[in-house]
C-alpha cells in the first residue's frame, strides 16, 4: 500500500479557459512562475501554452516543470471512434512527446457547460441500455489507440455532461475496458451528488489521474435550488481550492492510498483571480495537499 504521487496544478485559477474574463489577460510566464516557486512540479495544459511538442517542452524547461496533462474535448457520444481517432491525432501528438502518461478526455457533444443560458438540470442523458454500450465501445475503442502512444484515457466526469453523478460513472466503467481510465475529480464528485472518496475506493483499479478541487455546499445547493447553469455555479463560487472547502481530503487521499495510487494530484478550482487571488490560493492548495501526503507517508513508514 501507499501513494506514489506527485502535486500539479492547472493553470485555471490563473486563466479560465471557459470563461476568459476570469485571468484572461494573465501571461502564460506569470502562471508558470507561480507554480514553481509554490512548488508545484507540473502543470496541466490550457489554451495559452505551445500546441507543438518542441515549443512546448521550452517552455516547461524553462521553469524546470512537467507537462502533466491536457484537456481533450471529444465528441464520442455523437460521432465514430474512427472519426474521433482522427481529430484526436495533434493532441494525443503533444501530449505524448512532451512525456505526459494520461489524456483528460472531457465529452462535449450536447453538453451544457459552455453555455450560461441553461440550467444544469437540462444536461444529457443517455436514452437507453444500447447507448450506453455503444458509448462504452467507442471509447474503449479511443483508449486502446492511446495506448499505442503510451497515453492512458483518463476520463473526465463533469458537471452538465452525459457522464456527471455516481451511476453514470458506474456505468461508464462497467461498459468501458479496463483500457479506459477514471479521472477522480473531487469537486465535480461531490457536485455531482457523490462522495469522492467513496468514488476511489470502488473505482481504484481504473482510477489514473487525480483533480484536487474542493466545494461549496452551500453555492452547490443554491446552484440545484435556483436552477443555475455550470458557469454560473462557477461565478458564484462552487469551487474553491483544497482546504477552503468542505471535502474531507485525508479521506480521499487515504482511501487512494489504501488502493497504492500512483500518478498525479492535480490541484485546481475555478475562481475569479480579483477575488480569490491566484498565488494565494495555488499555494494554500499546494500546502494542503502536500500535508497529506507527507502525512500518509509518515504513517507508512511508521
Amino acid at each position: 500500500m501507499g501513494l506514489d504521487v506527485t502535486i500539479g496544478v492547472n493553470p485555471i485559477s490563473w486563466m479560465n479557459d471557459d470563461l476568459p474574463s476570469l485571468g484572461g489577460e494573465t501571461p502564460l510566464e506569470v502562471a508558470l512562475s507561480d507554480g514553481k516557486r509554490i512548488g508545484y512540479r507540473g502543470f496541466e495544459l490550457g489554451n495559452k501554452f505551445p500546441k507543438e511538442p518542441a515549443a512546448l517542452r521550452a517552455v516547461l524547461a524553462a521553469h524546470g516543470l512537467e507537462c502533466v496533462s491536457g484537456w481533450y474535448s471529444g465528441r464520442l457520444a455523437g460521432r465514430s471512434a474512427a472519426d474521433e481517432i482522427r481529430e484526436v491525432a495533434p493532441h494525443l501528438r503533444l501530449l505524448a512527446e512532451t512525456g505526459a502518461a494520461v489524456m483528460v478526455y472531457g465529452e462535449v457533444q450536447d453538453a451544457i457547460q459552455g453555455d450560461r443560458t441553461v440550467p444544469l438540470y437540462k444536461r444529457p442523458r443517455f436514452r437507453d441500455d444500447d447507448a450506453w454500450t455503444a458509448y462504452g465501445q467507442r471509447v474503449t475503442a479511443l483508449a486502446r489507440h492511446l495506448l499505442r502512444d503510451g497515453v492512458r484515457l483518463a476520463y473526465h466526469h463533469h458537471m452538465g455532461a452525459y457522464v456527471e453523478a455516481p451511476g453514470d460513472i458506474d456505468r461508464l466503467m462497467a461498459v468501458t475496458g479496463d483500457e479506459v481510465g477514471l479521472l477522480l475529480d473531487t469537486g465535480h464528485a461531490v457536485f455531482g451528488g457523490g462522495d469522492p472518496a467513496d468514488l476511489a475506493r470502488r473505482h481504484a483499479a481504473r482510477i489514473c489521474h487525480v483533480h484536487c478541487k474542493d466545494v461549496r455546499p452551500r453555492v452547490i445547493a443554491l446552484a440545484r435550488n435556483r436552477a443555475w447553469s455550470f458557469l454560473d455555479a462557477v461565478l458564484n463560487g462552487a469551487f474553491t481550492m483544497p482546504g477552503d472547502g468542505a471535502i474531507d481530503f485525508a479521506g480521499v487521499l487515504g482511501a487512494l492510498d489504501q488502493a497504492s495510487y500512483r500518478g498525479w494530484l492535480v490541484v485546481e478550482a475555478e475562481q475569479d483571480p480579483e477575488v480569490a487571488p491566484s498565488y494565494a490560493c495555488g499555494e494554500r492548495g499546494f500546502r494542503h495537499i502536500d500535508a497529506i501526503v507527507r502525512a500518509l507517508g509518515k504513517k507508512e513508514a511508521a
